[in-house]
Parts: C-alpha cells; structure tokens; sequence
C-alpha cells in the first residue's frame, strides 16, 4: 500500500459523509437541537460503526452477505425499519418546541451506532471503494492503519461540525426554521427507508 492509496480512500471517504444521507442528516440535527456534546458523540458513535463496515469489508464480510443473501436482506430491512421509524418520529415532533433538555451524550452515541449498524450498504460500499484503491494480499498492519484512518476522519469531521454547528447565531436559525428542517429531512430519511426496503 502506497500513501496515493489512503489519500483516495480518505477522498472517497469525505464525498461520502458529505452526501445527504442518514448518517450526516442525524449528526446535524442532533448537534443543532441537543449541543455540541452530543453531536460528538453521536459523530463518534457513527464513526465507530462506519471504521468497523470498513474492518469487515477487509476481512471478506461482503463476500458472506453474496454468499447468504438472506443475511443482507435481514440486515437491510431492519435497516429500512430503523430509518422509517426515524424520520416518522421527526416528522411527528417537527412543530414541538425543542425541549430545554438536551439529549444525554451515551443516548446520542447509541443512536450513532444504531444509525449505521442498520445501514448493511455501508460495508457494500466500503467493500467497492476499497477494491478499487488498495492492492491485494496487504499486510495485517496495513488493514488496521485504513480502519484508524476511516475512524480519525470521520469523528474529526463530525466533531468539526459539531463546533460549527453549535455557534448560537446557527443554534438561533435553526430553531427559527426547524419545522421545516425536521420536514425536509424527515423526507430524506423517509424515502432513503423506503429505497432500502425495495431495493433488490
């Protein structure tokens, strides 16, 4: 493995959390709503589950999910359920005042790794994106300095956002606009959901 290797991984890696899905919808409300404590741990919650898709897609767990397709189906439908649950629980509580409790850190970093345990196309991903970059036959040494990289990247940005998140001036414009935040992204979820659950 060369440094040109992990450097495109790592690309590959940031256009990914970029993308609007569950994962980066959830680490943005829950920093915006809750605060800064738990939007990190939310992100490191989801960090953990994300390097660990990345630890199995290394070790052959994509080749399993091929092999028994009735274990990703499971996976991919518990997944769709989550989701779905998810985004009906924003929708319902879009136009609910947010409480002046803020979400404990342990409850969002459960929520963190629930998000992406039940998200089985993120090991199908890592699996593609790691095919295509990294040679074969890497050493034991070399597949454990990819899992730490992913995991670096992924808490320092979803603690970047957290930071940024959780200025005031951002705080005070979300909650003047939360209805429709929680609506838009209850819709994304929503849809994502119901993508995984019929998707072949």
């Amino acid at each position: 493995m060369e440094l040109s290797h992990l450097i495109a991984f790592n690309i590959a890696l940031i256009a990914s959390i970029l993308s609007p899905g569950p994962a980066f919808l959830i680490a943005l409300k829950t920093t915006l709503s809750s605060g800064r404590q738990a939007g990190v741990a939310v992100g490191l919650g989801l960090g953990l589950v994300a390097s660990f898709w990345t630890l199995a897609a290394l070790l052959g767990l994509e080749a399993v999910f091929l092999a028994f397709p009735w274990a990703y189906a499971v996976v991919k439908s518990l997944g769709a359920v989550y989701l779905l649950y998810v985004a009906f629980g924003m929708w319902r509580g879009a136009r609910t005042p947010v409480a002046t409790t803020v979400t404990p850190a342990r409850h969002a970093f459960r929520q963190g790794l629930m998000i992406n345990i039940l998200n089985p196309k993120s090991v199908l991903f890592a699996a593609a994106v790691l095919v295509v970059i990294f040679p074969e036959g890497m050493r034991l040494s070399e597949n454990l300095l990819i899992v730490a990289n992913h995991l670096i990247i992924e808490v320092a940005f979803y603690t970047t956002l957290a930071f940024g998140m959780s200025r005031p001036a951002v705080s005070q414009g979300y909650l003047r606009a939360k209805v429709y935040f929680d609506r838009v992204a209850s819709a994304v979820l929503g849809l994502l959901g119901l993508r995984l659950l019929f998707a072949r």
